[in-house]
């Protein structure tokens, strides 16, 4: 998985969703804009996040293993089980 940049600077974070909150745009394959990233900080349960493209990977994030969103990359999320989790989001 990617990091992101150093020289992104964080400009936005969403509240905090639950299995039952989660928005239902991140559940289904989408991307953020050019020099766009995000960074999804789990602090209960876990996470399925896919990124599917270039080549397809599948994460399990938790609150030791945070997901890298990149830049126009398509990606979804599905919760498992129980789940609290935000999103912060980077501009290049």
């Amino acid at each position: 998985m990617k990091e992101i940049p150093a020289s992104a600077t964080s400009y936005k974070k969403t509240p905090d969703f639950t299995e039952e909150t989660v928005p239902a745009g991140l559940l289904k394959a989408h991307q953020t804009k050019e020099g766009i990233w995000a960074k999804i900080n789990i602090s209960e349960g876990q996470l399925r996040y896919r990124i599917l493209e270039p080549e397809y990977e599948e994460v399990m994030l938790s609150t030791e293993r945070y997901g890298v969103v990149e830049p126009t990359i398509l990606h979804d999320v599905a919760p498992e089980g129980k789940v609290r989790f935000h999103l912060e989001f980077f501009r290049e």
